[in-house]
């Protein structure tokens, strides 16, 4: 596998120093690293850029509930919204959901089960709602009960070719709510509370791969996955890429 290396990178890659870090998450069946280079990491320890720091921030939080939907199968989504006038208090939305999950499950008959969730403020003026994904069928009817506050809208995944699978459909899944995390950090409207929440105790396992080239680490990764990835981007194809290089790649289902 030979991925294009730019200038830059070239320059990077003769630091002896320099090595390639890659996170492996086989639940996930994905797995993203970049160029280390640790004098260059020391001396931008103490640097402080706000603006880089928020994208990075939802960067990262997009990748982690991508991931978690996909390592879960949480392939199926659907939103929760309040009658009446709505929902306009972060923090009570936060305890109706808890709520909303505990009743789910008790009427489901498990003590836990995975589950990802995101606030969203409704551009019509109506407050917060709420979308969520699950692995596994629950009927219109329980979700409804459960929730208690209003109204209940289950998506159909669409856009999904032919014979697609669990985690395909996962993957759709985690980008809607990706793309709702995003939004809450643009809006920053609810400082200091999570903008999005998991079920504990299902966070997928990360192997650490390290080598001298990304295909070095790419390779070692495949041998895990026993495959090779079906998809590979590279950090070089991206005209206003600021941060390291870096690499991204993931598996079929």
């Amino acid at each position: 596998m030979g991925l294009a290396v730019s200038p830059i990178e070239r320059h990077l890659i003769t630091s002896d120093r320099a090595y390639w870090a890659l996170s492996l998450y086989p639940e996930a069946a994905e797995a993203g690293g970049c160029l280390r280079v640790p004098e260059r990491e020391e001396r931008s320890c103490n640097e402080s850029d706000p603006e880089r720091a928020a994208t990075e921030a939802k960067r990262r939080a997009r990748g982690k509930i991508r991931r978690y939907c996909a390592a879960n199968r949480l392939n199926r989504f659907a939103t929760l919204t309040y009658a009446g006038a709505g929902c306009h208090e972060p923090r009570e939305i936060r305890r109706d959901v808890g709520d909303f999950f505990r009743r789910m499950r008790r009427e489901l008959g498990t003590k836990a089960m995975p589950y990802a969730w995101v606030p969203e403020w409704h551009p019509g003026g109506h407050g917060l709602h709420v979308h969520f994904a699950v692995g596994r069928f629950v009927k219109q009817s329980l979700i409804r009960d459960a929730w208690g506050h209003g109204h209940v809208h289950i998506k159909l995944l669409s856009d999904l070719p032919v014979g697609s699978g669990a985690l395909e459909e996962a993957r759709v899944s985690a980008r809607y709510l990706a793309k709702y995390v995003g939004k809450g950090f643009e809006e920053g409207r609810e400082a200091g509370l999570h903008r999005y929440e998991v079920a504990q105790g299902f966070q997928p396992k990360q192997v650490q791969l390290v080598g001298r080239t990304p295909e070095g680490v790419i390779e070692q990764a495949s041998e895990v996955m026993g495959r090779a990835p079906e998809t590979v981007w590279q950090s070089s194809t991206e005209g206003d890429w600021h941060g390291p290089p870096a690499v991204w790649v993931a598996w079929a289902g």
